[in-house]
């Protein structure tokens, strides 16, 4: 099974190059999550058994400075969220005979008796003077999987920076190379500006406000993906100004090459991608969001990608994007996903009797789906 935190959608759309390089390994794999992240899963892969798994409910602070103080005091809460889900695997292990898990910051899907990978990048949890706490706890639940992949290089040349290296490390870490579902190519979009929206409320709507009042005065051509994943596309036009619900995975990787600025969240998994197509783009770090943060004033002391607080944007921040040398050919080649897939073999591919239960089960869900779609007719 490969569970994915419900976090923004940036946790599940680095996981759909692990999920297709697992099928062509001949895996068979079951997708777990919540919300939006489950439901972009289900539209990548609907061919795929996946399953519920309980929702975090993460709550972001309107102000950025009260962002520490509300997540700490989710604290609790977010602890019991994670022994529900822990509780609710051992019945998924059982029904679908799993025989390996791989976690995308589910802290609850570790499992003594399976081979079990928690994937991160942020192995030291940034939250000023209390990271020292944050990176200790995080730390605790990821001792709890066989192995930690971080989707990054291991050497100095990497994009995660001490987020995903810390000096001292007494767990098994495997670095797996970033991960995206993205690849390059050339062409032409139709837009001259495409802004990228993804991440937990109310700042993603208080982001799309902004950019929809700036957007409407730059002289060009411009889109915002909304970062709604709803049942069907939704496309709305606003002068020279588009805005769509959501795109899946081929529509935004034209979308991306095709278009000379990009406005995005600096976001991990967003910056993967922009890698990935070695583009220019400019930056918004979520309020108070010290990863974020970190992350986006990394890259601008480096001169790769330029970036603002959110209540500092303006369309004519995007000038700037002019001096930044953007995200450069890596130069190490991509990681082979497959040899990491060995901590599963022998138990992670399904034998004979797990093969037989699995299907039965795959049959069963199928029967339950068709009953469900004749009712709903009826």
């Amino acid at each position: 099974m490969l569970g994915v935190l419900n976090w923004g959608l940036g946790h599940a759309t680095r996981c759909i190059p692990i999920i297709q390089e697992l099928l062509d390994s001949g895996y068979e794999v079951i997708l777990g999550s919540d919300g939006q992240a489950l439901a972009l899963l289900q539209k990548e892969f609907p061919q795929l058994i996946s399953v519920q798994l309980p929702g975090y409910s993460v709550q972001y602070a309107k102000k950025a400075y009260f962002f520490k103080w509300k997540m700490l005091l989710q604290g609790p809460r977010l602890a019991g969220a994670i022994k529900k889900e822990h509780l609710v695997l051992e019945e998924i292990v059982q029904q679908y005979a799993i025989d390996g898990i791989i976690s995308d910051n589910r802290l609850g899907l570790y499992h003594p008796g399976l081979p079990t990978v928690f994937l991160t990048h942020q192995l030291q949890v940034l939250s000023g003077n209390t990271t020292m706490l944050t990176t200790a706890l995080h730390q605790r639940y990821i001792k709890k999987f066989s192995k930690c992949w971080v989707p990054d290089y291991a050497g100095n040349k990497n994009l995660s920076g001490k987020l995903g290296h810390p000096k001292r490390l007494d767990f098994p870490v495997a670095y797996v190379g970033p991960l995206s579902r993205m690849q390059k190519q050339e062409g032409s979009s139709g837009y001259d500006v495409a802004a990228i929206l993804s991440g937990p409320e109310p700042q993603r709507s208080q982001l799309e406000e902004l950019l929809r009042y700036e957007l409407k005065k730059y002289n060009g051509s411009c889109i915002i993906v909304r970062g709604l994943v709803e049942e069907t596309q939704a496309v709305e036009h606003d002068g020279s100004l588009t805005l769509v619900n959501f795109m899946q995975t081929k529509e935004l990787e034209t979308l991306l090459n095709g278009t000379r600025i990009i406005i995005a969240r600096s976001g991990y998994t967003t910056l993967m991608d922009l890698a990935k197509l070695q583009k220019k783009a400019f930056l918004i770090p979520t309020p108070g969001q010290p990863e974020q943060e970190y992350l986006a004033k990394r890259l601008q002391k480096a001169g790769i990608l330029p970036s603002c607080n959110q209540e500092d944007f303006s369309v004519k921040q995007l000038s700037k994007l002019k001096v930044y040398k953007g995200f450069p050919q890596p130069e190490e080649e991509p990681s082979d996903l497959r040899k990491f897939f060995r901590l599963f073999e022998g138990e992670g591919k399904l034998g004979t009797h797990s093969k037989v239960a699995f299907y039965i089960n795959l049959l069963v869900v199928r029967l339950n789906d068709m009953l469900h779609n004749r009712k709903a007719k009826a």
